[in-house]
């Protein structure tokens, strides 16, 4: 039996991300052609890649209807000119699919099935809300499996903040205006460009480019934060201001094995140590990341005092704060969230994962220091996701 193969994670690009609904950027643009468009771009910049090698295609989606139906791994690598040879694949784990996509295109390649992959994912909410068209069992709350408010994702957050009365209102507005300063500056050192994939737009005003992030507040205050209302509950601490807003885009990474790495010519940007994810009671989806992280690190042999860059979904602050908490890593702790999150840039669900495995890579060549990072993340209905990576630029100082 073949041994375990390294997994690496070669390169990733994704769409701007852009907001969801009639005055957001891609109001007019199919939610297919974004995880087209990212493909098409990753294999431009990897052209020592022969498109015929790709083993297999998975591209997640929460909500795989219309535009985002009909297995979208297998149309959107056709569409994408790859050879009608390669197979691909849809899949759906809410806002983790980009990373399950990764970690089953990643065990591919560990058990030796696969030499090379791609992995991603695409969320169009202006097209597709979340939950929109679900027909939830009924059994889910005639049984009391789930409280009726658990789908509702910004009550889960405001459950957490119930759970845990020290994560504040306050301590969620900083880590919101916090990670809003961090995306402005990461894009004023140019961050963020070289991974994004421009796309073509069409709004009433005629045809145009979208080349950076859509939903991008910077001048936001704490004063301003304060005054914003609390859609989920009368006097409730999850705002806007706090929170991901609805967003639109798309994310595709390539994934080899060391060995078709090496073949090829390809420079690795990480390599998977392991991953996990878990679950926990659907009310406070929230602390998902908190179990799945113990299991990934307990896997590895790892403790958290290995991981020197985290990061981590901010689909809701205080879900991030619950995490730090845990783990006791301080709010403004400087390996968290270096470049800011989705507060700011946006959490088109499906896609989110792979965009913190771009940001991950780009800072593992900024910090040889760091051996080990993780990116993880909450997920709807009570789960966390966890993938653990080594940096390949490390140079054994801590």
């Amino acid at each position: 039996m073949a041994e375990r193969a390294d997994v690496v994670f070669v390169d990733g690009v994704r769409t701007p991300f852009g907001r969801a609904g009639e005055k957001g950027m891609y109001w007019n643009t199919r939610a297919d052609d974004l995880a087209v468009k990212a493909i098409i771009g990753l294999m431009e910049r990897n052209p020592a890649v022969p498109k015929e090698r790709i083993d297999d295609v998975a591209i997640a989606a929460t909500t795989q209807q219309g535009d985002q139906g009909l297995t979208l791994g297998r149309t959107a690598a056709l569409l994408a000119g790859l050879p009608k040879s390669v197979p691909g694949f849809a899949i759906d784990r809410m806002c983790a699919g980009a990373m399950t996509s990764v970690t089953t295109i990643g065990s591919g390649i560990g058990f030796g099935a696969y030499d090379l992959g791609i992995a991603g994912g695409v969320e169009h909410m202006g097209r597709h809300p979340m939950g929109f068209g679900a027909d939830p069992n009924p059994r889910f709350l005639a049984e009391k499996l789930v409280s009726g408010d658990a789908l509702n994702m910004g009550i889960t957050a405001e459950r957490i903040h119930d759970r845990f009365p020290h994560l504040t209102k306050e301590r969620s507005d900083r880590f919101g205006m916090r990670s809003q300063q961090k995306v402005a500056a990461a894009y004023e050192a140019g961050k963020f460009q070289p991974d994004l994939v421009p796309v073509a737009i069409r709004s009433e005003s005629g045809w145009g480019l979208a080349t950076r992030d859509e939903g991008m507040r910077p001048e936001t205050t704490m004063e301003g934060l304060a005054s914003l209302r609390t859609p989920f509950r009368p006097h409730g601490r999850v705002s806007a201001g706090n929170a991901s807003p609805l967003t639109d885009g798309a994310t595709v990474s390539l994934l080899a094995s060391g060995d078709a790495a090496k073949e090829l010519g390809l420079t690795p940007k990480m390599r998977m140590v392991g991953f996990a994810f878990a679950g926990v009671e659907p009310e406070i989806m929230g602390l998902g990341p908190v179990p799945s992280t113990e299991k990934a690190l307990r896997r590895a042999g790892l403790t958290i005092d290995d991981i020197g860059l985290f990061e981590l979904n901010e689909a809701f602050a205080v879900q991030v704060l619950s995490f730090l908490d845990h783990f006791g890593i301080d709010d403004e702790d400087p390996r968290v969230n270096q470049w800011g999150g989705a507060i700011a840039i946006g959490h088109p669900l499906a896609a989110s994962g792979v965009r913190l495995m771009i940001q991950l890579a780009a800072q593992f060549v900024e910090h040889p220091e760091v051996r080990y990072g993780l990116t993880a993340m909450c997920v709807g209905l009570g789960q966390g996701g966890s993938v653990i990576w080594e940096n390949p630029n490390w140079n054994g100082k801590a």
